[in-house]
């Protein structure tokens, strides 16, 4: 065969970078990095839910951790919200305030145009008992991704306070990442600290919140009215792993892991 009749071999394509679905930028350098939600809700999920309760474990797992930037207290009186922090010295009443000394290391980093608006660490809003809390972190989701900033799945919290859930479109919209929070304890310390999670934030499509999908759903209003499949589900579901004589345990958790491996694996 001539030289010139042997093809010339073509390079392996290669395959396009996996676009991040969420990147988060520390803009506050001592806030502690975020970092992957995990099955045991760190380590706070009973033996027992680990092992075989799969949808506790998979929305403890759901999302990322978020910390606050600092350890620091809020004391609400009813009418006035104070704050303090190691090395305040007292109660600082609270407005609006700047996370502690960060107005110059934002202002000598940022483009000239921007400096002077380093966002607020915390913030007392007009109603009241309510606060709000930037995590020093900004995020920047994949486009057609929106984030769920929420309360962490699962894991234990103290009861003074409720943290308000939203959704941000932060395809587009890149601020700072905060939470709004209703103090529910008066006279007393809240304490937050900076190693331990405060917010739970999970992507989600925005397919996922589109009205019309949303408002496309249906009810069954009895049980005459469900068909034959459907009563056989229900039987798979329910009856079956109790009479089965080699039934075992964690027989959903074991199915679900091993279609999620399927998944991954292209299957």
């Amino acid at each position: 065969m001539a030289d010139d009749a042997i093809p010339n071999p073509q390079p392996a394509a290669q395959a396009a970078p996996l676009v991040p679905r969420v990147t988060f930028y520390r803009f506050i350098p001592t806030a502690r990095m975020p970092q992957r939600a995990d099955r045991a809700a760190a380590g706070t999920l009973p033996t027992r839910a680990f092992r075989y309760c799969e949808p506790a474990v998979t929305a403890s797992s759901f999302g990322y951790y978020v910390f606050p930037p600092m350890d620091f207290s809020l004391m609400w009186d009813g009418n006035e919200i104070s704050w303090t922090f190691e090395g305040a010295g007292s109660w600082l009443p609270l407005k609006t305030a700047q996370f502690p000394g960060y107005v110059a290391h934002f202002d000598e980093r940022a483009p000239e145009d921007i400096r002077g608006f380093s966002p607020p660490f915390l913030g007392a809003l007009q109603e009241p008992g309510l606060v709000q809390m930037w995590s020093g972190l900004v995020a920047r989701t994949a486009p057609g991704w929106s984030l769920l900033v929420r309360a962490c799945a699962n894991l234990p919290r103290q009861g003074a306070y409720e943290l308000f859930e939203g959704v941000i479109e932060t395809d587009h919209w890149f601020g700072p990442l905060i939470t709004n929070m209703r103090l529910t304890k008066t006279n007393t310390p809240i304490e937050f600290r900076a190693d331990y999670p405060m917010l739970q934030v999970q992507a989600l499509p925005r397919e996922a919140l589109d009205e019309k999908g949303m408002n496309n759903y249906q009810v069954v209003p009895d049980l005459d009215s469900l068909r034959d499949e459907e009563w056989d589900f229900f039987y798979d579901t329910v009856v079956r792993p109790n009479v089965a004589p080699d039934r075992q345990r964690g027989e959903y958790a074991a199915t679900a892991r091993k279609r999620r491996k399927a998944e991954d694996r292209g299957e």
